[in-house]
C-alpha cells in the first residue's frame, strides 16, 4: 500500500526564526508523503525575505518537500487563518501545525499509524515545555487512556473533562511519558480536553463539522480557535492524543496578545 499523501499546514505571523527551525524538523521526517503550505501574515516582505527561511526552503526542495508559501493578508484573526489554509487542503489527512513547534523525525508517522487504526477525526501530540523539566506537577498529571476505540465525545469549558487540559501544561506530559516508560513503538492514545499546536485531521471529517468557518462571528482579535474546532470534530467523530509526544514548544511569546474573546467559550 503506497503511503497516503498529508497536507501539513503552517499559519504564520512575524516568525521568521522559528518558522525556518519548524520546517528543518520535517525534512527528517520518516514519513515522506508530505505536502508543505505556509499561510504568512508577516509584516513587510514576508517570512520568506528571510535569509534563515530560504535557505530552509532550498533544503527542503532538494530533499524532495517543496514548501508552498502563501502570502495571505490581510489579517482577520487566526480561525481565518486556519480556514485559509484548510480551504488549501487536498490530501485525505491534513497536519496543522504552528510556526513554534519542533516535531521528532517518526512524530507525524505515528500520528498517521494511530489515526489509520482509531479512524477517528483527529489525532494530536501536545507539546512539552522543557524550560518546565524542573517543574513538577503531580497534582496536573491525571491520564485517562482510550481502552479500545476512539470514540465521539462532548467536551463543554467547565466540565469535568475540560480539566484535562493541565495535562498539557508546562512538562507535565513530558514527565508522565518519562515516569511510565512508554516507548515510540508502544504509542498509545489518550483522552484530551483539546491539543494545542501539531493536531492531524481527517480533512473530510474536520470540513463535516464546519472547519474554522465561523471566524465570520468572531472578531479579528480572538483566541481559542484550534480548540473550538477541535471540541466539534471530537463530538462527531472523536480525538485523541498520543503519547509519548515527539512535540517540543519553543516557548515563544504569544503572537495573539488580545485573548479577551475565547472561541470556544463565545460560540459554544
Amino acid at each position: 500500500m503506497s503511503e497516503q499523501c498529508i497536507d501539513v499546514l503552517i499559519p504564520t505571523c512575524n516568525r521568521a526564526a522559528a518558522l525556518a527551525v519548524t520546517l528543518t524538523a520535517l525534512a527528517s521526517q520518516t514519513a515522506r508523503n508530505l505536502r508543505i503550505v505556509v499561510s504568512d501574515q508577516s509584516d513587510g516582505e514576508g517570512a520568506a525575505a528571510s535569509a534563515e527561511v530560504r535557505a530552509v526552503l532550498r533544503y527542503l526542495a532538494a530533499r524532495g518537500l517543496p514548501v508552498d508559501m502563501r502570502r495571505h493578508l490581510p489579517r482577520r484573526g487566526m480561525a481565518e487563518q486556519r480556514a485559509f489554509l484548510l480551504a488549501q487542503a487536498v490530501a485525505p489527512w491534513c497536519l496543522f501545525l504552528d510556526d513554534d513547534v519542533i516535531i521528532e523525525s517518526d512524530l507525524i508517522e505515528r500520528l498517521a499509524r494511530t489515526m489509520r487504526q482509531q479512524r477517528c477525526g483527529f489525532v494530536g501530540s501536545a507539546l512539552h515545555g522543557l524550560s518546565h523539566r524542573h517543574d513538577r506537577r503531580p497534582h496536573q498529571q491525571a491520564i485517562e487512556f482510550w481502552e479500545g476505540r476512539v470514540e465521539p465525545e462532548v467536551v463543554a469549558p467547565g466540565g469535568f473533562a475540560w480539566e484535562r487540559h493541565h495535562l498539557h501544561s508546562a512538562a507535565n506530559l513530558f514527565h508522565v511519558q518519562t515516569r511510565l516508560g512508554i516507548g515510540r513503538e508502544a504509542t498509545r492514545a489518550y483522552r484530551v480536553a483539546w491539543i494545542g499546536g501539531c493536531v492531524l485531521f481527517d480533512t473530510a471529517k474536520l470540513r463535516a463539522a464546519g472547519g474554522f468557518d465561523f471566524w465570520r462571528a468572531l472578531p479579528p482579535e480572538h483566541c481559542g480557535e484550534d480548540v473550538l474546532a477541535q471540541l466539534r470534530v471530537m463530538a462527531r467523530s472523536g480525538g485523541c492524543g498520543i503519547i509519548p509526544s515527539g512535540a517540543y514548544h519553543m516557548e515563544l511569546p504569544t503572537t495573539v496578545v488580545a485573548r479577551r474573546v475565547d472561541a470556544p467559550k463565545v460560540l459554544l
